[in-house]
C-alpha cells in the first residue's frame, strides 16, 4: 500500500473542547488536511520541540528519546496506519542497526516523537480519502495559544469540560455540509473535524 508523506502545518487551541488542541497535517505536495484532536500535554510536548525550547526538566517525549538514543533505537517513521470510528491508529517504524519493529502508538505520541527523531510521518490514501479535508488556501493558525505547562503539572488527556459539544445529530446532510465550508472558511479545523466523522457516520 503506498504511503503517503505528511507534514505538520497547524497546531491550535480547540474552541470547542476545554484542554484540547487541534493538529493539522497536510499532504506533501497536496491540498488535503487530516485535522485531529489531541491533548494539551501532547500539543505541548509537540510545539515545545517545533520551537526548539528547552523545559526545565525532560518531558515524557524527551526521556523516550534519551532512552532510545541510550540503547542506539531510531525511530525511522510513524505511519497513521488506520481509523476506526473517528480514533486514529499510528506506528513507530524503530530500527536498532539489526532488525526493524514496528510499535503501537496514540497518534500524538507518535508526532511528539517523530519531531524528536526529526522522522517522517505517513499515512495511507484510504485514511486521507475518508478524514482529509480539502483546503483551498495555506493560511493555518500555528502554536496558537499554547501555554506553559508547569513541571508537576498533570494533564491527562483531553478535557471534556468547558464548552459542550454540539450535538450534530439533527442537522441534515446538507446543513452539515454548509456547517463544514463555514467551519473550514474560520479555520475551525477542530469543529470541521467533528462535522466530517458527523458526515461519514451518515454514509454508513
Amino acid at each position: 500500500m503506498k504511503k503517503i508523506k505528511l507534514d505538520i502545518i497547524g497546531l491550535s487551541y480547540s474552541q470547542t473542547q476545554s484542554g484540547a488542541y487541534a493538529l493539522v497535517l497536510g499532504e506533501v505536495n497536496g491540498r488535503r488536511r487530516l485535522p485531529i484532536i489531541i491533548g494539551g500535554f501532547e500539543a505541548q510536548a509537540i510545539a515545545i520541540e517545533i520551537e526548539k525550547m528547552t523545559p526545565s526538566r525532560p518531558l515524557t517525549h524527551d526521556l523516550f528519546k534519551s532512552f532510545a538514543d541510550a540503547y542506539h533505537i531510531n525511530v525511522q517513521e510513524v505511519i497513521i496506519y488506520n481509523l476506526i470510528e473517528g480514533v486514529f491508529f499510528a506506528k513507530l517504524v524503530c530500527n536498532d542497526g539489526h532488525k526493524v519493529l514496528e510499535i503501537d502508538a496514540r497518534t500524538s505520541d507518535a508526532i511528539a516523537l517523530a519531531v524528536r527523531f526529526n522522522c517522517p510521518i505517513y499515512t495511507y490514501e484510504f485514511i486521507l480519502a475518508s478524514a482529509g479535508i480539502i483546503i483551498e488556501g495555506n493560511d493555518f493558525l500555528f502554536l496558537d495559544n499554547i501555554d506553559p505547562i508547569e513541571e508537576n503539572q498533570v494533564v491527562g488527556g483531553a478535557s471534556t469540560s468547558g464548552q459542550p459539544k454540539e450535538n450534530l445529530s439533527g442537522f441534515s446532510v446538507e446543513e452539515l455540509q454548509e456547517k463544514l465550508q463555514k467551519a473550514l472558511a474560520a479555520e475551525a479545523y477542530e469543529k470541521a473535524a467533528l462535522i466530517r466523522d458527523e458526515l461519514n457516520k451518515r454514509e454508513k
